[in-house]
């Protein structure tokens, strides 16, 4: 069993610390998939700044493998952030060169590679919409994680990404459980295999088109956390372990039991992660100055 993260990558600079943490949602999931045991790799587009090469260093170190990632001219996306009571709260956001943001084309070459894994994770961060269906022909499971934003979950949105999804993930701690029983019907009825909402403190649950099964939250201290930095990548990759492990595919869809084991590891993956500085440690100091996020090309003439 193995994983590909194919899209996103950010740097996560928390402004309290004064550290810059190697980021993005399918940086995150490959990186906590092998954390529980799985064989991981990471594709996308990095920046050729130092905050790139750092992101790429970083990923290497964890035992992730980038090898076929590529490496373009222009400034790396930045999140900024502080920490409030335990939780991360965002303070803005540079994109980062355009040349960075574009979608890796996915080759011949690179869709045999992505075939080669059990599971590919991607996200609405990673512009990858357009190649789904091709991946998912390719025979590996897909997950997507359609985060918490309106815009990803228009019915024009859902239909485009669903028929290819094998679990969507949705976040739904703005929403109450009725509303997020609803969302996930929607989104199986419009193609997903199964449907998964996180809710923070108040647990998740997960539609497989027959039932739903819920599970709550385990709650940490907040006195005692780090930061909330990463908990819904970390329960996703515990749930999606755990029903690989159970021998989950598209010919075999979890029994009730399977999605509930994998739920509660999900909760788990999820707890242990707030005593995790930022999305798996690794900072560094963040620079004195920074230029933006556009391409040199990009700047407006003095």
């Amino acid at each position: 069993m193995n994983v590909l993260g194919f899209g996103d990558n950010t740097v996560d600079r928390f402004v309290d610390r004064g550290t810059d943490y190697p980021g993005g949602n399918c940086v995150n999931v490959a990186v906590y998939t092998h954390r529980l045991g799985l064989d991981a790799a990471y594709l996308g587009v990095f920046g050729d700044d130092d905050l790139g090469t750092a992101l790429r260093t970083a990923l290497a170190a964890q035992g992730v493998a980038v090898d076929r990632s590529v490496v373009r001219q222009g400034t790396t996306s930045v999140s900024t952030l502080h920490v409030q009571d335990g939780d991360r709260v965002f303070l803005g956001y540079d994109p980062g060169g355009h040349a960075v943001r574009r979608a890796l084309p996915l080759t011949p070459a690179l869709l045999t590679y992505a075939a080669s894994f059990t599971l590919v994770h991607s996200s609405v961060y990673s512009r990858t919409e357009a190649v789904l269906p091709r991946l998912a022909a390719g025979g590996p499971l897909i997950s997507f994680d359609f985060s918490d934003e309106e815009e990803y979950r228009t019915p024009a949105y859902l239909d485009r990404v669903c028929p290819h999804v094998d679990l969507a993930l949705l976040s739904c701690s703005h929403l109450d459980e009725t509303a997020t029983r609803t969302l996930l019907t929607e989104a199986v009825r419009r193609g997903a295999g199964m449907a998964l909402a996180t809710r923070g403190l108040d647990g998740a649950l997960v539609y497989d088109g027959r039932t739903t099964t819920a599970a709550p939250a385990r709650v940490a201290d907040p006195a005692s956390m780090s930061d909330t930095m990463g908990c819904g990548d970390a329960f996703l990759a515990g749930f999606a372990v755990s029903l690989l492990r159970d021998g989950w595919s598209r010919q075999a869809a979890p029994a009730p039991e399977a999605l509930e084991r994998a739920l509660h590891q999900g909760a788990r993956a999820a707890y242990h992660q707030c005593f995790v500085e930022a999305a798996f440690g690794f900072g560094w100091p963040t620079p004195v100055a920074r230029t933006g996020g556009r391409d040199p090309s990009e700047q407006a003439p003095c």
